[in-house]
């Protein structure tokens, strides 16, 4: 019998040590969920604790999606004891490719509930997959 470890983004965070500092240039990602939905494009991002009226900006570069913040630590200073913490505070930064380039008038944006959902209408239209056969030796 052979076993075989097969390292995952999961696995490698799960397998690092609570008390292990962080690398400064490990910047906080937010996770995203990115879907197609008839001829947009839906992207729904976990973004709980910041304001986004002040904290979050949604861009438009060429082909490209960018969401990016700051999630501020409001914690007092005063405590006693050891604290642990999983919550990650700082900038953040999330670009998603998109299937061509879009106007910004395409684009909205809503917050609700520490999700963020960004929609980016008719980025689809027009384009159907081509299928592509597959022939054997």
């Amino acid at each position: 019998m052979t076993t075989t470890l097969t390292r995952t983004p999961f696995a490698d965070a799960w397998l690092r040590d609570l008390w292990t500092p962080r690398l400064a240039t490990e910047a906080p990602v937010p996770a995203a969920d990115v879907y197609r939905d008839g001829e947009d494009l839906v992207a729904r991002l976990d973004l709980p604790g910041v304001n986004p009226a002040e904290d979050v900006t949604v861009e438009v570069e060429g082909r490209k999606l960018v969401v990016r913040g700051e999630r501020k630590d409001q914690r007092s200073e005063e405590s006693e004891g050891r604290r642990i913490s999983e919550v990650r505070f700082g900038a953040f930064r999330r670009v998603v490719t998109l299937p061509k380039a879009v106007d910004g008038d395409a684009v909205t944006a809503s917050y609700d509930a520490g999700v963020l959902t960004v929609t980016v209408a008719g980025v689809f239209a027009g384009t159907t997959p081509q299928r592509i056969e597959v022939t054997s030796a």
